[in-house]
């Protein structure tokens, strides 16, 4: 493929690399431990606007936004007792709080698609921790590929996706969850809500806010939120026993297909091998795809919750 991104590994010499080009104002892609992510500086009108013109997303599609810690969050967003207790029990992680834009914060407007809030993250992965540290800036960085796609879970992932439209991709091997991070948004009347499901379950939200969470409603307030989204470009079927003439099938467990998210139906196997299957599925002659049973329970229901958006 044409104009392929330089990919370079994950080193001290390519962490300051990287440091540099997006001080500088350029787009690289970066691992975390959850998806590839296409970091730009979140402070720049210009390097914001070069992240959605390389993945061809929304304007009303919001961005999240890495910190280093907590306090670097807090100087970007308004945080209550709720908020450090989550940043506190699962920072650096693949958590994601939406909570009250501070006045003054310096973030370039796109990056909050004009809402009166912003998506933070404290990522674990260390290439991103090193860029994070080496930058000393906040970065935007939604999944490195076109917008709507799979999500890219290794460097070769992100090359296709974005050939042509990014210079440099630091590799830091295959990501270990392979699903976006859970999305809460704290509300100011003391409600909750889990605006995207993902490796962080209800269950380990609830242990640490004390209550259910609400309904969420119908906006976009934050990436993955739209009913079509991580489609790989084929009718997708779901819920499916066998392969039916012209169709890829996804195997879980006993169903074994042309790949198996994980033959011992282990959920977090399965959430961290989802979008490689896809990217197989979309790669391969078949026109169509189907996809086995998932169990809905646990991380189950962030893996349902991605394949039901691909089959939209």
């Amino acid at each position: 493929m044409d104009n392929l991104p330089q990919i370079l590994p994950d080193t001290s010499a390519s962490i300051a690399t990287a440091a540099r080009a997006l001080v500088a104002g350029e787009l690289v892609a970066l691992p975390t431990e959850t998806v590839y992510g296409l970091a730009g500086r979140a402070d720049r009108d210009e390097a914001v606007a070069a992240i959605y013109r390389a993945k061809g997303r929304p304007d009303f599609n919001p961005l999240i936004v890495h910190v280093a810690d907590l306090a670097a969050a807090e100087r970007l967003a308004a945080f209550d007792d709720r908020a450090r207790a989550l940043a506190a029990r699962f920072w650096p992680g693949p958590l994601t709080l939406v909570l009250p834009l501070r006045e003054g914060a310096g973030l370039a407007a796109a990056v909050t698609a004009g809402l009166p809030t912003v998506a933070l993250r404290s990522p674990a992965h260390p290439a991103m921790r090193a860029v994070l540290a080496a930058s000393g800036l906040p970065l935007a960085a939604p999944s490195a590929n076109r917008s709507g796609g799979v999500s890219p879970t290794c460097a070769a992932h992100v090359a296709d996706s974005l050939a042509g439209r990014i210079g440099l991709v630091i590799d830091g091997g295959a990501c270990a969850a392979g699903l976006e991070s859970t999305i809460v948004a704290l509300r100011a009347d003391g409600g909750w809500q889990v605006l995207r499901p993902g490796p962080i379950g209800r269950e380990e939200l609830v242990a640490v806010l004390g209550s259910e969470p609400g309904v969420t409603g119908a906006g976009i307030e934050a990436p993955g939120q739209l009913a079509s989204h991580y489609a790989p470009g084929k009718p997708v079927r779901l819920d499916a026993t066998e392969a039916r003439e012209g169709e890829f099938l996804i195997g879980f467990g006993p169903v074994a297909g042309d790949c198996n998210l994980s033959e011992a139906a282990d959920l977090a196997e399965a959430a961290a091998r989802l979008y490689a299957c896809l990217h197989w599925a979309a790669a391969a002659p078949q026109g169509r795809i189907a996809v086995a049973p998932v169990p809905r329970e646990g991380i189950g229901i962030a893996i349902n919750d991605r394949l039901g958006r691909a089959a939209a």
